[in-house]
């Protein structure tokens, strides 16, 4: 076997991998270790303003606005000597003419077999009109507070300029002003009428497009309540067709004293951005399934060969390697596709294929956390179950311990050294109750409502660098759904998080 690194093009040059990806809308490029790029798709190409071949062998420096290059060395210098997997990070970006273009870039380090890095792929979202809307949108507001009555027409005038909505709170949570933009806003997400204070609840959905937002999840009511946040991701609106997706951030409102007198919240509309996710996903799929056929081929051919008694001992082993890998990149194609697939509609709650028997869950349950005692003790952590004898339950054994197994790791990972995990199993009124609570790092109340979303990961997951995708939480919750169930999760910042799976005793109806 060659011990010869990969080079980029390598991977990419005659792959089929990178034929889709060439045709993706999301930009895409590949970028080489010593930080030029080796490839990139037509859609970064064309977010430059320059030609693929031009690209080539650029490094990414000189892409860079001159004032963003040390952080971005800095993060990619930082994946290169292991202290991080993944980054992402706002750059400004330079097109052929030396115009500024934003860039929401995501990176991941790619490693070979052995561990060694050998390139980094890169997606970058062009956010140039969302920061230009977000600076204009300040300003506007800026100039309302500072100018005061005497000045409120012309700067209504402006507000209603901006494609951004905005909301002007007053101390008691009541609607002080409000631009054009954001009463669009108001009459798809309240259909009945709005009645113009902070905190009712309407056709307002969490970032899954599913979950109604509570009264105290609301914007404006976090708002109201003194809190500053960038960027919560909501769906407002129930008709398919005039659904929207918004980012809100808010801001507190002081008086000449520095009292808080309010609070000025932005709704950005980024329907786009959701669909370009949405498409990165159906993207996903598609090479998704293109893998499983030729990966059901190599595993069904190695087990015919370590069937044949005749193998030398050494060719065995090998080949049990080989065969333990090919498990693996089949699972991990498995996680891919399952996000991809339950994404595919606005309010679906996704279609999980089950193969449902009757099941010992208590049992199944003791599997899964006796297999994560090793680890559990080598962080330190306390891990305990607690059961009532046998709890059959009508799931599908392979896909709730899927399940289980997350809930369990998830827990294990994020509490420190220390720290205690328990896992109960309970029956009430013909329901299966897992519960599994933990004294770990806890969950930001603005994580909690986007922690099901595939791809999210909180702040502190990602200051962990533990490794993940962000998946593991939404195909859980995607097979509870599949099963008549409902997940669901209650956390306080540095005091843990309790995660609460629900199943139906007789099975999905």
């Amino acid at each position: 076997m060659s011990s010869r690194m990969e080079e980029p093009n390598d991977i990419a040059g005659d792959d089929p991998w990178w034929a889709i990806a060439a045709l993706s809308p999301v930009s895409l490029c590949i970028v080489g270790l010593d930080g030029s790029v080796v490839m990139s798709n037509a859609a970064f190409a064309a977010m430059v303003g320059r030609g693929a071949d031009e690209l080539r062998g650029m490094h990414f420096r000189d892409l860079t606005h001159a004032d963003d290059v040390g952080r971005g060395q800095e993060l990619f210098d930082e994946a290169l000597r292991g202290e991080r997997t993944t980054y992402r990070t706002t750059t400004r970006l330079l097109d052929a003419d030396g115009h500024v273009v934003w860039g929401d870039i995501s990176v991941a380090l790619v490693r070979g077999a052995g561990g060694d890095p050998q390139y980094f792929i890169g997606q970058v979202l062009d956010v140039t009109r969302d920061r230009a809307d977000r600076a204009k949108l300040t300003e506007t507001v800026r100039e309302g507070v500072r100018e005061g009555a005497r000045e409120r027409t012309r700067s209504d005038v402006m507000l209603d300029s901006v494609d951004v909505g905005m909301v002007l709170l007053d101390s008691d949570g009541r609607y002080e002003r409000i631009n054009r933009q954001q009463q669009v806003i108001l009459e798809i997400a309240y259909p009945e009428d709005h009645l113009g204070r902070a905190g009712q609840c309407g056709e307002v959905y969490a970032a899954d497009g599913v979950t109604a937002l509570t009264s105290e999840q609301q914007p404006c009511s976090r708002a109201a309540r003194g809190e500053e946040f960038e960027d919560q991701r909501i769906w407002v609106g129930a008709t398919p067709g005039d659904r929207r997706a918004l980012a809100a951030s808010a801001r507190s409102v002081r008086d000449d004293r520095g009292r808080r007198d309010g609070a000025a919240l932005s709704f950005t509309d980024v329907t786009d951005l959701f669909e370009s996710l949405r498409a990165r996903e159906v993207f996903v799929a598609s090479v998704s399934h293109e893998l499983r056929t030729p990966l059901t081929v190599v595993l069904g051919h190695l087990e015919l060969l370590l069937d044949q008694d005749e193998l030398p001992e050494e060719v065995s082993r090998e080949l049990r390697v080989v065969a333990r890998s090919a498990v693996r990149l089949r699972a991990l194609v498995a996680d891919l596709l399952d996000p991809a697939t339950t994404m595919a509609g606005d309010r679906t709650r996704g279609e999980i294929a089950l193969d449902c028997v009757s099941t010992d869950l208590t049992g199944l349950v003791v599997e899964v956390v006796e297999s994560a005692l090793p680890g559990a003790l080598a962080a330190h952590v306390v891990l305990a179950a607690r059961t009532h004898g046998t709890t059959r339950v009508v799931l599908d054994p392979h896909r709730v311990r899927q399940v289980v197994e997350n809930l369990v790791g998830n827990a294990v990972k994020y509490t420190d050294s220390g720290g205690r995990v328990d896992v109960v199993l309970d029956l009430r009124d013909h329901e299966a109750v897992l519960s599994v609570a933990d004294t770990g790092i806890g969950i930001e109340a603005g994580d909690v409502a986007q922690l099901f979303t595939p791809f999210f990961r909180a702040d502190p997951a990602r200051r962990r660098i533990s490794p993940g995708l962000g998946l593991g939480l939404g195909i859980a919750r995607s097979i509870v759904l599949a099963h008549g169930g409902r997940l669901e999760v209650h956390s306080e910042p540095g005091r843990g998080s309790t995660f609460v799976a629900t199943l139906p005793v007789g099975g999905p109806a």
